[in-house]
């Protein structure tokens, strides 16, 4: 039985542009490609999990003008719902400013959140309904926190899991990380929570440790190519990343989160979600973009099959 779950998140456009190296300060350099996309990490992450077969509602902010188009095309295109958007007439769309060396794939990105940093109280409980029907609920750190910090107060008190994918790294309070079901940082941002270094299956327990000091349920930690390190309590262990040729990594965190959602959504465990979101990230890591390369459920089940 699929179960309904929502992403509670950011809507940015990306500006994207490729380049033969990142510039230094005061560097201007020439370009070789120029892509224009529905982007932010809620909403890559709604989009991941709508296409991955999930039964999906994205919670998002816009402003009333032009980039606002860029995510309701891409939102009709994929026949996802427009019942849970909200408008800003003063603010505009938030952007990202993305620049991806072609060489190594290595990126910088700028974020300008714009409508998605003014989501009101009023907002959240216009769609109280939804949040509270959802088995869970994916938020980030991209919007404004006291909305997120609302949301996860509500659906907590609902019974509704939170998954907090802890990015772009913000600090954030012991008591909005209490009683989330899982948090799902990089190991940068693991660090940057902690104090560990997460380097091996070691220093990811004693990160974890603090995690669960502070009154989270599960933990999981993105390490890249080396794979996901998942502690539920009573097992701990790193699931090795699938070996793809990268072409283009960001949205690659999104697109593991999104997969997560919607693995879990059918009832799969921690451990196998994690397995079907490994392998959706490995293929959107394939292909330029981040929304566009977001794999269906038919690439994914075959990806995984292979592997």
């Amino acid at each position: 039985m699929k179960q309904k779950v929502t992403v509670f998140g950011s809507f940015v456009v990306d500006l994207m542009a490729r380049t033969p190296h990142l510039p230094a300060p005061a560097e201007t350099v020439k370009g070789s490609f120029f892509k224009q996309g529905a982007g932010g990490k809620g909403f890559n992450q709604g989009v991941a999990a709508h296409k991955a077969g999930g039964d999906v509602a994205m919670i998002t902010k816009l402003g009333r003008d032009s980039m606002a188009n860029v995510a309701l095309d891409v939102m009709t295109e994929l026949n996802m719902p427009k019942d849970f958007l909200f408008y800003n007439d003063d603010v505009a769309t938030g952007i990202a400013l993305i620049m991806v060396d072609e060489n190594s794939s290595q990126n910088e990105i700028v974020i300008v959140p714009g409508a998605c940093g003014t989501i009101t109280a009023e907002d959240i409980k216009s769609v109280e309904q939804r949040i509270c029907d959802s088995a869970y609920i994916l938020l980030q750190l991209e919007v404004n926190q006291d909305a997120n910090e609302a949301v996860a107060k509500l659906a907590k008190e609902h019974g509704v899991r939170v998954i907090l994918n802890t990015a772009p790294y913000q600090p954030v309070t012991d008591e909005f990380l209490k009683g989330c079901w899982l948090v799902t940082p990089n190991e940068v941002e693991a660090e940057e929570m902690t104090g560990v270094a997460v380097t091996d299956l070691e220093s990811a327990n004693r990160a974890a440790k603090i995690f669960f000091e502070k009154g989270v349920e599960n933990v999981l930690i993105t390490l890249g190519s080396r794979g996901v390190y998942i502690n539920t309590g009573d097992r701990a262990e790193i699931i090795p990343a699938f070996h793809v040729k990268a072409v283009d990594t960001t949205g690659a965190g999104d697109a593991f989160n999104g997969g997560l959602l919607a693995a879990l959504a059918e009832g799969k465990d921690i451990w196998e979600a994690a397995r079907f979101a490994s392998g959706l990230a490995a293929l959107s890591v394939q292909r330029i973009g981040t929304t566009p390369a977001m794999p269906t459920r038919e690439e994914i089940d075959a990806f995984l099959a292979e592997h």
